[in-house]
C-alpha cells in the first residue's frame, strides 16, 4: 500500500488543506501482508475523524492499512477539523469540501473509482455524525455508510460533543453557535433525520452500518437512531445495528472498522500480481 500525504488549496476552505491518502499498490513480494489485486480504479473509503483528532488519527490509532490492502480498497482521510462537517454560520464550509470538492480532487489526481457502486463513507465520533449527514444528503454518490459511536443529528439538537464532557456547556453554546449561528437547524441538510425521511423512497439509497459500544456515552442517543430507522417501513437504507462491549475509544473503533469492511462485501477482481 502507498501511503500518501496531500497539501493542497481548497476553493471551498480558502486556505491550503492536508488529507491522506491509502492507496492499493500491486505488488508481488512485500512481506506479512497480502496486497490484494490489480485493477484500473480502486474503490474508495471516505474515512472521517472524531472532534479531538485529524486526519492522521486514523492511520496512526488503527491497522486501517492493512485491513485495506487485501481488499484493494484505497483510503481518503481528510482533516474536518472541529467543524462536525457542516457548512459552519461561522467558519468554513467543510461539508461542500467534504462531499463536493475533495472527491471531484481525488478522482482527477488518483486511481480510484467515481462510481457511486465504489464509494463508501464511515467515520467515528462526530466522524460517524458526519459520515452519516454525508451520505443520507447524497444518496447517489455513496453506496454504504459506516456510523461508529455516533448518531445522527435530528433538528435544532445540539451536536453530542457536550455527552462527552469534552466541552463545558458555555463552551458547547458558543461552539453551537459557530457551527449553526444560533439558527434552527429542523428540516435542513443539517437534519440527518429529516433528510433521511425525506430521502427513503429513491431508488438508490446507501446501506447503513451503526455500531456502538454499550460503555459508551452516546449509547442513548445512538438507540435513539436505531429506533428510527428501524421503525422506517421495509428498511429501505438496509439498516444494521450491532452493540458490543467496549466504550467511546480507539480498541473498539480498531476492532469494529473490519465488521464493516466485511459489511462492503467487496468483490475481487480476477486479474492477480504475478510471483
Amino acid at each position: 500500500m502507498a501511503n500518501i500525504q496531500m497539501t493542497c488549496y481548497s476553493n471551498s476552505l480558502r486556505v491550503t488543506v492536508e488529507f491522506n491518502v491509502i492507496l492499493p499498490q500491486p505488488v508481488s513480494h512485500e512481506i506479512g501482508l497480502n496486497s490484494g489485486s490489480k485493477r484500473k480504479k480502486y474503490p474508495v473509503l471516505w474515512l472521517l475523524h472524531g472532534a479531538t483528532d485529524d486526519h492522521t488519527t486514523w492511520q496512526r490509532r488503527t491497522s486501517i492499512e492493512r485491513y485495506a490492502a487485501p481488499l484493494g480498497l484505497a483510503i481518503v482521510m481528510p482533516n474536518g477539523h472541529l467543524s462536525s462537517y457542516v457548512n459552519m454560520a461561522h467558519g468554513e464550509k467543510f461539508y461542500d469540501f467534504i462531499s463536493k470538492e475533495l472527491p471531484e480532487l481525488v478522482y482527477k489526481i488518483f486511481p480510484v473509482s467515481d462510481k457511486r457502486e465504489d464509494n463508501f463513507i464511515a467515520g467515528n465520533s462526530m466522524g460517524g455524525f458526519g459520515a452519516m449527514m454525508i451520505g443520507i444528503n447524497n444518496p447517489d454518490r455513496y453506496a454504504a455508510i459506516g456510523c461508529f459511536s455516533a448518531a445522527a443529528r435530528h433538528g435544532n439538537q445540539s451536536e453530542t460533543h457536550k455527552a462527552s464532557g469534552l466541552f463545558s456547556d458555555s463552551i458547547q453554546n458558543q461552539f453551537d453557535y459557530i457551527l449553526f449561528g444560533g439558527e434552527d437547524t429542523t428540516n435542513t441538510l443539517w437534519d440527518t433525520y429529516y433528510m433521511a425521511d425525506k430521502n427513503k423512497n429513491r431508488k438508490n439509497l446507501p446501506r447503513i452500518f451503526h455500531t456502538i459500544g454499550k460503555g459508551d456515552f452516546l449509547l442513548e442517543e445512538a438507540r435513539s437512531t436505531r429506533d428510527f430507522f428501524q421503525n422506517i417501513p421495509g428498511n429501505p437504507y438496509q439498516y444494521v445495528y450491532e452493540e458490543h462491549e467496549g466504550v467511546h475509544g480507539w480498541d473498539y473503533w480498531d476492532a469494529h472498522i473490519t465488521d464493516f469492511l466485511d459489511f462492503l462485501n467487496l468483490k475481487q477482481p480476477v486479474e492477480k500480481i504475478a510471483n
